[in-house]
Formats: C-alpha cells, sequence, structure tokens
C-alpha cells in the first residue's frame, strides 16, 4: 500500500504529468463549455403566436394565443414576447398589426392607457373632448404632461390693444400629441407636440371652440407647479370679463 501511494505521488508531482493534466483539464473544460452554449444556442424554446390575425388596437385574449418552438438563438436578434402574462390584457398598436401565426413583438404591444384613443373612454356624461393646437415653444419646450393641471390664458387684440388674461384654471391635461396624432410620450424617440386634449363640460366646449374660431383671439395654455396640480380645485372660467368677451362676438343657438 505504501509503496502504491508513493508511485502515485511521485507520479503527480512530476512536471511533465501535471503540465499534461492541466492540458487535458483546459481541453475538457472548453469542450464541456463549448457544448454548452452550442445546445444553448440551438435548443428549441416555446414562445406564443397568434393563432389569428389581431388587428391595430384589438386587445390579446388567452383565446388568441397558440404556441410553437423556435430556435433560442432568434431571441438574440429579435425583440419577441415569450412571457404570455406580458399579452393577455395588452393591445396591438396603432399602425401595426399581428398575422395568424405571426409572433408578438415588443414594440407591437402596448397597454390601454398607450393606445391613441383611450382617453375617450373616461369622458364623463355631458363632458367633450376639446384638443388645443400647440407646439413645441407653446408647451414650454414640450414640458407639459398627461395629468398635469394648467391654466388658458386668452389674447386677443381690441383697437390696438392687447388683451390678456386667465380664462380657464386648472383644467386637466389628458393627453399629449405629435401632428399624426400618436401619444407624444409614449415613444423613446422625440415627437414634437401639436395638440393638448382636454375633457371639459359641453358649455365650456362651446366656449372654446367660439374662442378658437374667432379671428385674433389665440389660446395659450401656462403651466403650473407640482402642488398645483395635487391640489383640489375645480375646472373653472376665471374671467367673466373674457367669457363675455368671447360671447358677445358669437351667436348663441337656442336649443330645439
Amino acid at each position: 500500500m505504501g509503496n502504491l501511494l508513493a508511485t502515485l505521488k511521485k507520479f503527480f508531482t512530476n512536471k511533465n504529468t501535471v503540465t499534461i493534466l492541466g492540458i487535458l483539464a483546459g481541453v475538457i473544460i472548453l469542450w464541456v463549455f463549448y457544448n454548452y452554449r452550442v445546445n444553448q444556442a440551438v435548443s428549441p424554446i416555446k414562445v406564443p403566436y397568434a393563432l389569428k390575425e389581431i388587428t391595430a388596437t384589438a386587445e390579446i385574449t388567452k383565446d388568441n394565443i397558440g404556441y410553437m418552438e423556435v430556435n433560442s438563438s432568434l431571441l438574440k436578434t429579435a425583440k419577441i414576447i415569450t412571457n404570455v402574462n406580458e399579452l393577455v390584457g395588452h393591445y396591438i398598436s396603432t399602425g401595426t398589426s399581428i398575422p395568424e401565426g405571426g409572433l408578438f413583438y415588443k414594440n407591437q404591444v402596448v397597454i390601454k392607457a398607450e393606445l391613441p384613443n383611450s382617453v375617450f373612454d373616461s369622458i364623463p356624461e355631458n363632458y367633450t373632448i376639446y384638443q388645443l393646437a400647440v407646439n413645441n415653444a407653446s408647451t414650454y419646450a414640450n414640458s407639459i404632461y398627461p395629468g398635469d393641471r394648467i391654466d388658458l390664458y386668452l389674447k386677443a387684440n381690441e383697437d390696438g390693444k392687447v388683451i390678456y388674461g386667465k380664462l380657464i384654471e386648472r383644467i386637466e391635461v389628458l393627453a399629449v400629441r405629435d401632428s399624426q396624432g400618436q401619444n407624444v410620450f409614449d415613444s423613446k424617440s422625440t415627437r414634437t407636440p401639436a395638440l393638448l386634449l382636454f375633457a371639459v363640460p359641453d358649455d365650456l366646449y362651446l366656449l372654446l371652440k367660439k374662442a378658437e374660431y374667432i379671428s385674433g383671439i389665440t389660446i395659450n395654455p401656462v403651466p403650473r407647479n407640482k402642488m398645483y396640480t395635487e391640489e383640489a380645485g375645480d375646472t373653472k372660467v376665471t374671467s367673466e370679463v373674457l367669457r363675455d368677451y368671447i360671447l358677445a362676438r358669437s351667436v348663441v343657438i337656442p336649443d330645439a
């Protein structure tokens, strides 16, 4: 037994033996690692796909989804959704659709709030959507966001004199859209604001639309601070003088 141990000790302490064993160990490790990476790259993985065509703005339900196996290497080159929880109850974004048998890509799936027309779903009774034309400058370098409460100021000229004052206070911004009707803040890319959307009572909607159509009158959005947005307070006309100024230049149509 002693001779055997001595022989083994001598064998493993030999420099040539250690070198050979080190090389063999390195080769084995590289081989195992290589096979692991190869198997990982080519092994199939199950992903959801559309059982039928799902059109733009449509909700994705469990009935729409099947599963197929794809090469896992595909996931490295394409942003494909693999988790069904990221699909059910979500929607197909505008301007696209998922064909029958198609995979779900991340840039095609959004939550309902990201759909351009989702703001219409929660309009109270006797309220109407009013959209105010804006640009990057009038929104203070795109600094007005959905959910902000802001003021609307009226500007006009009368006999060479400037009229300027607050017309409406604490009006809530529902959405900020670009010229294509897309929500400005739903994309990482820069979009230029073109419209601010508000939900207002019908009488206030008529007042704003009349002001919009009267030559020489412009409505300017004025942002406030975070506390102004969070404080309780009703949206209201703050100047009867400016209201009367608008009404005096328009015609009231009686109810039928």
